[in-house]
Parts: C-alpha cells; sequence; structure tokens
C-alpha cells in the first residue's frame, strides 16, 4: 500500500499547517489547485489518499473530485475534503469517504487520515484475495471441463490426439486472425488466448452420446445422425449450468459458444440453431475450421486419414457456405503451420 498523499490547498498558511501535522508520517505531494493536483495524479497515480480543499481557483475540489472518480485509472483513489458541515453531502454525493473542517485540529486530522489509509488498504487486500479466489474457481472449473472433455476423447479411442490438435489449431489460427482488419479489432475486446483454452470443450456433449453411434465404423442413419446433432445443444446445456448472468467469464462464454455453433454454417444450414453469417460467434466459426480439418487429416473409426492438400480443397470449396470466406483466407495462409503440429 502507497503511504503517499496529494494535499490539494490554495492557501499558502494551510499547505504549511497540513505538512507539519502529516509530513513525519507521509509522503507529500503539494499543489496549490484542484488542477496542478490532477496532473500529479496523472503522472504519478495510486497515492493512498487525496485530501482536498473545495474553495479553489481553476479548479475547486468537487470538480477535482468528479475528474477523480470519472478516470478509470483514479477512480478507486480515496478523497478527503477540507470543506463545511453544509457541504459534506454534496461531498458525499460526489463521491467523498471524509471531510476534515477549518481550523485544523491536529489530532482529528491525523486520526481521520490513518482511519481512511487503513481502510482503504483492507479494502485493496480484500478485493485481492476475492480476485484469487474467483482465479481458483475458474481454474477448477476449466480442470473440470477439461477432463470432461479428455473423457469423451478417450472415450471416442482418440487418446485425447483430436482436443490436443484442436488447442493447438486455434491458438495458431486466433493468432493469425490478430492482423485481420476487423476480426482482429474484435478479438482484442477480449482475451484472445482465452478462445483456445475454451477450444476443447466443442464436443463435450458427445459425453451424452450412446457407444453404438459414437464409435459406429460406418455411415450414420438419418435417426442416428439426429442423435449425434444432439451434442452440440447438451455440451452448452452443460457448460450454462456453471454460468453467472451476475458475473459472465469470458473461459466460460466462449466455451459455450463454441460448443453450441461450431456445427452452424455460414449459409445458415447448420445446427443447433440455424444460425447464418455473423451471427455465429467469432469463435465458433473459428473452431468450426479447424474442427473439420483436423478430422479430415485424421483417421477416425467411420474414416481413413486424408492427405492436407485434399483436406484444403474440401475446406475452400465449403468457403462462403459452410465456413466464413475470411477466416479460410487466413487458414489457406497459416497452413503450413498447422502442418507442422501434426509433424510433432
Amino acid at each position: 500500500m502507497s503511504n503517499r498523499i496529494v494535499i490539494a490547498e490554495d492557501m499558502e498558511e494551510n499547505r504549511l499547517i497540513l505538512e507539519a501535522i502529516l509530513g513525519d508520517t507521509y509522503d507529500l505531494d503539494i499543489a496549490e489547485n484542484g488542477k496542478k493536483a490532477l496532473e500529479i495524479l496523472q503522472t504519478k497515480p495510486n497515492p493512498a489518499l487525496v485530501i482536498s480543499d473545495v474553495m479553489m481557483p481553476e479548479m475547486d475540489g468537487f470538480e477535482l473530485l468528479t475528474a477523480i472518480k470519472s478516470d478509470s485509472e483514479l477512480h478507486n483513489i480515496p478523497v478527503i475534503l477540507i470543506t463545511s458541515v453544509a457541504e459534506e453531502d454534496k461531498g458525499l454525493a460526489a463521491g467523498a469517504i471524509d471531510f476534515i473542517a477549518k481550523p485544523f485540529n491536529s489530532d482529528i486530522v491525523r486520526l481521520r487520515v490513518s482511519n481512511q489509509i487503513e481502510l482503504s488498504s483492507y479494502r485493496e487486500s480484500l478485493e485481492i484475495m476475492a480476485d484469487k479466489r474467483a482465479q481458483e474457481l475458474i481454474a477448477a472449473k476449466e480442470t473440470f471441463l477439461e477432463t470432461m472433455a479428455t473423457m469423451v476423447e478417450y472415450r471416442s479411442i482418440e487418446s485425447g490426439a483430436h482436443i490436443r490438435h484442436i488447442k493447438e489449431l486455434t491458438a495458431i489460427l486466433v493468432e493469425s486472425l490478430l492482423s485481420h482488419p476487423k476480426y482482429g479489432a474484435i478479438l482484442r475486446q477480449g482475451n484472445p488466448a482465452t478462445i483456445a483454452q475454451a477450444s476443447p470443450l466443442h464436443d463435450v456433449g458427445k459425453i451424452s452420446i450412446p457407444d453404438h453411434i459414437l464409435l459406429k465404423p460406418g455411415r450414420l442413419t438419418p435417426e442416428e445422425f439426429n442423435i449425434m446433432k444432439t451434442h452440440a445443444a447438451i455440451g452448452s446445456e452443460m457448460i450454462a449450468t456453471m454460468m453467472s448472468d451476475d458475473n459472465p467469464d469470458e473461459y466460460l462464454r466462449h466455451c459455450y459458444d463454441i460448443a453450441r455453433h461450431h456445427h452452424e454454417r455460414w449459409d445458415g444450414k447448420g445446427y443447433p440453431d440455424k444460425l447464418a453469417g455473423e451471427k455465429i460467434p467469432l469463435s465458433a466459426r473459428i473452431v468450426a475450421v479447424v474442427d473439420v480439418y483436423d478430422a479430415l487429416v485424421s483417421k477416425r473409426c467411420y474414416k481413413e486419414e486424408f492427405s492436407t492438400e485434399v483436406a484444403m480443397d474440401i475446406i475452400r470449396k465449403e468457403s462462403g457456405s459452410h465456413f466464413d470466406a475470411e477466416i479460410v483466407k487466413i487458414v489457406e495462409e497459416i497452413e503450413y503451420k498447422f502442418r507442422e503440429v501434426y509433424k510433432e
């Protein structure tokens, strides 16, 4: 926790008094008005506290307080106003946490400052603990879901190779899409790496598919295929049970979108929701291409593997109908990186 206090006070006599009261205990940055105090905060952020007089030239205490609370980098800094009782309601409404009256009482000033710094330190500790706990819960959810995904792959007699490939290929494709003029901006709105972390959950709903369908060494009947298609909705519903409307988690949101929509088609003829075009979440459009590529170049119980050349020919032919054409263009440029994954 910082031991630094920023003081905004236009009267030199009051600045000297506050420096005498607090200078032995705290590091002080002293400004003659709110504007200079704000400049100090913008160049030296994260003080323990701001103490500001209300009546000042150029920028008064209320204007300084409003500027602090509206700044995303500064808004958590506690502010004590030097003001009269008549102005306290306005100060509280603007976000002040305490008040100091003039003439200054040395003991009261020290107590109010130390109390607010201790409270701020306690709040910071609680926030760190809460964030650590949240990260632990997220990690536990990721481990649980990835374990389920691995169970599905082992049940499919693929020894987890498919989900490893999906994760690596997705990471390569996402990294390349960051330079795309449109999709790069969308990806950077969140944490792009989360999409690759979520991609192994694309087929988690297959845990519900009977063995005689999941492991069938041949073409599925229309009835069997209809049962197979339910894995997308079932997988997303499983993930939805872990999601919270109050605190949406980016990882779980991508897990949900990918599990539910990686079999949607650009032309709207996919499943389960028959979404079309950009209504399909970008993460699902990315994994859709990756999933088909790996399925084509890998040996499965119902087929032999295709060469990478044949796989890319099939994907090109489906560009703009099954797949997002912009994503296919990027895959064509970086497919040599995909081949390296299989060599390894």
